[in-house]
């Protein structure tokens, strides 16, 4: 019995490690919006990822992996699996770059091709709790 206690509390442990703040991850100065061709979706938890193929200016194409809600809260909030958006479709993306400069961002929102529009993560968080705000407010 003690094992299997031990065993639970370590799988808890795992997972909360595991799982980050925005403030940890993404830049809540750095906006970013993208334009591209979704290569891959993952519904997984705590968190949803797709990947887009975004051309720059010059025609060099860079994939980008863009976090959000779990399937859980994307149902909840008008997405279905495998319907809503689907590999080969072509999305706009605003969000916020990630902190290591990589091709990785926390996405807000999605545009569709007919102009639809869905959230797919929550807003931008500055990891303190919600005592800054993550953008400044002009007055």
């Amino acid at each position: 019995m003690v094992i299997r206690i031990a065993f639970v509390l370590a799988l808890l442990a795992t997972a909360l490690l595991a799982h980050h703040s925005f403030g940890a991850e993404y830049d809540a100065t750095k906006p970013v919006t993208l334009t591209g061709v979704i290569t891959k979706i993952d519904w997984t938890n705590p968190h949803s990822y797709f990947f887009i193929d975004v051309k720059d200016d010059k025609g060099k194409v860079a994939n980008w992996k863009l976090e959000g809600y779990p399937p859980s809260v994307l149902s909840r909030t008008g997405w279905k699996k495998d319907v809503t958006m689907k590999v080969g479709d072509t999305v706009t993306v605003f969000g916020w770059h990630a902190r290591d400069g990589s091709n990785w961002a926390h996405s807000r929102e999605v545009t569709f091709a007919s102009g639809k529009k869905l959230f797919f993560g929550p807003p931008a968080g500055t990891g303190d709790g919600g005592n800054t705000p993550a953008v400044e407010v002009a007055k």
